[in-house]
Order: C-alpha cells, then sequence, then structure tokens
C-alpha cells in the first residue's frame, strides 16, 4: 500500500509540472491541486490495473505501428482518468487534444523518473 501511495504522490507531482508547463491542460477544482491529485488517483489506479494488460493485448499493433500505437493507449488512459476524476468529484485536469497528451505523458514521465529517483522509489 505504501508503494501506491508514493507511487500516487509521485504521479500528483508529475502532473502538476504538466498542467503548469501546458496550455493544453486545465485543473478544475479549488484548489487546483485537488483536481490534479484526484487525476492522479485515477491514473496510478489505472497504471496499477488494467494498463499492463492492454499494452499486451495490444503488443502486436504496437509492434507492427512501430510503438505509435502506445501514445493512442496512453492518451486514452489520460482521458479515463479525466473523465472519472471530473464525474466522480467534479475536480480533474481537462484535457485538449490529442498532441496535448502526447506532450502531456512525455512531460510526466520525465519528471516522474526524477522525482521517483529523489525519493528512492
Amino acid at each position: 500500500m505504501s508503494h501506491f501511495i508514493s507511487r500516487w504522490l509521485v504521479l500528483t507531482i508529475a502532473a502538476g509540472v504538466m498542467v503548469a508547463l501546458l496550455p493544453g491542460m486545465e485543473a478544475v477544482g479549488e484548489p487546483p491541486m485537488l483536481g490534479i491529485a484526484a487525476f492522479s488517483l485515477f491514473l496510478a489506479l489505472i497504471n496499477a490495473s488494467i494498463k499492463p494488460v492492454v499494452h499486451l493485448l495490444a503488443l502486436p499493433i504496437s509492434i507492427l505501428s512501430f510503438g505509435l500505437f502506445a501514445l493512442v493507449l496512453n492518451w486514452l488512459f489520460m482521458e479515463l482518468a479525466s473523465w472519472l476524476a471530473l464525474t466522480l468529484f467534479d475536480v480533474g485536469v481537462v484535457i485538449h487534444g490529442f498532441w496535448w497528451s502526447v506532450l502531456g505523458s512525455i512531460i510526466m514521465a520525465i519528471v516522474s523518473g526524477l522525482v521517483g529517483d529523489v525519493i528512492g522509489e
């Protein structure tokens, strides 16, 4: 359980940086960090549960598309996390398009890797 909480913290920091840097991402909620935390909670739940299975099932398509299909899957997971947070808690992160989610995924990967190394995850 502590690993999940630390992963959620790392994703929350990464999502905060992503929302701060990208104009195509908008935090909804008061304070905005609440929306970012709800979004990252659902993203952590998705990453822990269905993401490995979906990536394994989509591996043949990802190989044929030279990994570009993984971008589509990441976009879908970010949209799902956004939709869940906004639907259940009325807070979250609004993503204004596919390319913003691609840039957001790259930023989140870099920042979560750096933060994960700093806290020793």
